[in-house]
């Protein structure tokens, strides 16, 4: 009864159970939360960002043994190997390649040629009216409530001007961590929510559970958005690192950027020559000067420090605002049952008055 009251157009084109997505976060979306998710009904998105290719091969196939359920990738379309992790994605037949950035046409062309569905993910509307007209199967829409890299402009009012001007499925995300969020984003319409924090904060998540307390300890008005950590737009929790960054000048965070970035290079095996193309494609991609594309390099590592390493002041820890609405740590099963039960009374309780 649930799937059907629930079953959106997300549903048909991905082939999940429930309209709920999992996002692709760096450094906690791997094979285990990915994996969780799909047998829960839902969309997991594997973070590639942070893995090199062979590493994403790996985990594709970890998923695959995991599960038979569907899930996708999350890919950079301005990374200098970019085409190599489609093709990767089509040998292994992956359901859905998302991306943070817009793909080129003839890249969204390639994957859906194989079968594969593609979402990129947007923050305005004419981004979404973009890529919609080159092909894109589903927008994914963040407002700025979300987490991570994010732009100002509202969910509540974003998600009506992208639903209002493409003809595509609109997955609404920012803000999102239950049933009656669910039900509100398809009375907009969307085809379903995407949830980062929300996801980040369960059982099968592999960050540290004292790092997830720091989540759970915190209010709905403990994050901030700054551009002084990596150059670009970011929300994230308040810590040390973030007080020191906004209170320091450029010129004297560039050389702890610079050691980041070479730290970076080291665990990833990447060349320079592979790390400078893909700054140079973030520069004109982003239309960053040189000093912020630096910036930009250092935010894996910082990522890491927090979510990987579990040393929050050390480092930066990427938060939705909902993070001031979560004080518990269900499994995706648990969470997903909820949000799709929840979401279906909500809507059954409104058609009924």
């Amino acid at each position: 009864m649930i799937e059907q009251v629930l079953r959106t157009p997300l549903c048909d084109l991905t082939g999940v159970r429930h309209p709920v997505v999992q996002t692709g976060m760096g450094w906690v979306a791997g094979p285990s939360l990915v994996s969780a998710t799909a047998r829960a009904g839902g969309l997991g998105v594997l973070a590639s960002a942070t893995m090199t290719l062979p590493q994403l091969a790996d985990a594709v196939r970890e998923v695959k043994e995991r599960t038979d359920n569907p899930f996708g990738v999350n890919l950079r379309a301005d990374a200098s190997d970019a085409e190599e992790r489609v093709d990767l994605l089509i040998r292994e037949q992956v359901r859905v390649a998302s991306f943070a950035l817009a793909p080129s046409q003839r890249l969204i062309g390639k994957l859906k040629d194989a079968g594969i569905v593609v979402i990129p993910s947007i923050g305005a509307r004419r981004h979404a009216e973009k890529v919609a007209a080159w092909g894109a199967d589903a927008v994914l829409v963040q407002g700025g409530e979300g987490g991570g890299h994010t732009g100002a402009v509202a969910t509540t009012l974003l998600l009506p001007q992208v639903v209002d001007a493409v003809d595509i499925p609109v997955i609404a995300a920012g803000g999102f961590f239950d049933g009656r969020g669910l039900a509100a984003a398809l009375c907009y319409g969307a085809a379903g929510v995407a949830m980062g924090t929300r996801f980040l904060l369960t059982s099968d998540s592999r960050v540290p559970r004292e790092v997830q307390q720091s989540y759970l300890d915190a209010s709905v008005s403990d994050t901030v958005v700054t551009s002084r950590v990596d150059g670009m737009p970011h929300r994230m929790l308040r810590t040390g690192l973030t007080e020191a960054a906004e209170s320091r000048s450029l010129l004297r965070r560039l050389p702890d950027a610079l050691r980041q970035a070479v730290a970076f290079k080291s665990m990833t095996g990447m060349s320079w020559r592979q790390l400078v193309t893909d700054g140079l494609a973030m520069r004109r991609s982003q239309k960053l000067p040189l000093s912020r594309v630096l910036l930009a390099a250092n935010t894996p590592m910082l990522i890491k420090s927090a979510l990987v390493d579990g040393r929050p002041d050390a480092g930066v820890l990427p938060a939705g605002q909902v993070v001031g609405m979560i004080d518990e740590l269900p499994s995706c099963e648990e969470l997903i049952a909820r949000i799709v039960t929840e979401a279906a009374s909500t809507l059954s309780g409104l058609s009924s008055t």
